[in-house]
């Protein structure tokens, strides 16, 4: 809400009207000792025009510097029309549309969003959005863990290569519930994982075996000879994929003989800003024969009795719909403004579009390497195909020269000194299509003044 409408006068109308002193005395059924009496570093109120001001102080903080970090969160052109649609009265409320009957606009976006998804991924269907990437890859384990009635173990082969804190938040949610992360390490040459890796797990019990692409380095797994592999052994393939580049590689529905099984990733890259970290939305999509084991809801299309085409929530596996014990995860729906951002970015750029985006990441990706390594003492690592991420190495520790960048107005790229020490002064960096070639010329000249 851009403004608060009511004026004094018009509380203390309303409170005399229900009978009530005060505002506090709603709460009077809250014990004194509970209640919050001041927050700190929380001002008083102010006027309207006065919080304008300060908000703009605030962001202008923020600066407007050269961002080369990707990680997980992308810097992608966001058409203006995306927020001005998403924003309208009537997609504003990302509540859960119980009434079918009321909520005809917010199920058609999700129904169109499934389907944009189910294109993009090669899946034939899709659940209505989760929280993030990292959650979802948990959820989809958790999942798998379910529908692998062969291999229960809750074994799961996790190559080093997927984020790491994604590994991190997978460890936290479902390690209560069964799931066990064998770590795979990465081919030192190529950053990707190599399927002798694999062979110490030959005949072992294994519930599922994630694949992302491109991996955190930005490097392409071979995708087709580690999902048949981890079909041959009875798995379950989880795959971790960034959307934007599903316009350009081949989607994990065809990877190997029989596809991916399990689709998941976060949708970030699809019209939602970076806004200092979030909110961002998870994606999962998967094949028929496993919804019965998805997380979240699904919108379907139908007719009414007039034959007239409508949409309503057609599988909802939360137990708030159905008996907990039967229930697959409380997925919750805080997301849907973000799925809604999503499908009218979709929307807008089409499959032409989001392939333009796709081809202007890695082409700049390719210029902001070839600069970079011009600098000397700054290598590329690894050799092979990548999407719009690469990792560098550099002739001094990380940390302070991402520092001295910053205070240029920077941001130099991701330190991975602390999640893979074994490759020294390693950094990673991202160009995706917003970046110039005078962007990524500022960049080149600023790290060789650092290393000179």
């Amino acid at each position: 809400m851009p403004f608060i409408p009511h004026t004094e006068a018009d509380v203390k109308e309303m409170l005399a009207a229900i009978g009530v002193s005060s505002i506090d005395a709603l709460f009077d059924e809250i014990p004194a000792a509970l209640r919050c009496q001041s927050l700190r570093n929380i001002p008083e109120g102010l006027p309207e025009m006065q919080v304008s001001q300060l908000m703009h102080r605030r962001a202008e903080q923020d600066g407007l510097a050269l961002n080369f970090i990707g990680a997980g969160a992308y810097e992608h052109h966001i058409p203006a029309a995306v927020w001005d649609i998403a924003t309208r009265g009537e997609f504003y409320s990302a509540y859960t549309p119980y009434q079918a009957e009321a909520s005809q606009g917010t199920l058609q976006v999700l129904y169109e969003y499934q389907t944009m998804m189910c294109a993009l991924t090669g899946m034939e269907v899709s659940n209505a959005s989760m929280y993030d990437g990292a959650s979802a890859l948990g959820e989809a384990l958790l999942m798998a863990l379910r529908a692998n009635r062969t291999n229960a173990s809750g074994r799961v082969l996790m190559p080093r290569t997927v984020h790491p804190y994604y590994r991190d938040v997978v460890r936290s949610t479902t390690q209560a519930q069964g799931i066990q992360p064998v770590l795979l390490d990465y081919a030192p040459a190529t950053g990707t994982t190599l399927l002798d890796a694999l062979k110490p797990y030959e005949g072992q019990d294994l519930t599922a075996v994630v694949i992302p692409q491109p991996n955190f380095f930005g490097m392409l797994e071979d995708v087709d000879a580690l999902t048949d592999w981890a079909h041959a052994h009875n798995a379950l393939v989880v795959a971790v994929v960034n959307p934007v580049s599903l316009a350009l590689l081949k989607p994990p529905g065809l990877w190997g003989a029989k596809g991916a099984d399990i689709v998941c990733g976060d949708g970030q890259p699809l019209g939602a800003p970076l806004s200092s970290g979030g909110p961002y939305f998870g994606f999962l999509t998967t094949r028929m024969a496993l919804v019965r084991e998805m997380p979240g809801r699904i919108v379907g299309r139908t007719v009414d009795l007039d034959g007239k085409p409508g949409f309503t929530l057609t599988l909802q596996a939360r137990e708030q719909h159905i008996r907990r014990a039967k229930a697959k995860s409380n997925i919750c729906t805080n997301q849907g403004l973000l799925v809604t951002a999503a499908t009218i970015h979709l929307s807008l750029l089409g499959p032409e579009g989001l392939a333009q985006v796709a081809s202007s990441c890695m082409a700049n990706t390719r210029k902001l390497v070839a600069a970079l390594t011009t600098i000397p003492g700054v290598e590329s690592v690894f050799s092979g195909a990548r999407f719009h991420e690469a990792v560098i190495r550099l002739p001094k520790a990380v940390a302070p020269v991402l520092e001295a960048l910053s205070r240029r107005d920077i941001f130099g790229g991701f330190d991975l000194s602390r999640h893979y020490p074994e490759l020294g002064n390693a950094l990673l960096v991202c160009a995706t299509e917003t970046k110039t070639d005078a962007d990524i010329d500022a960049y080149r000249a600023a790290l060789a003044e650092l290393l000179s």
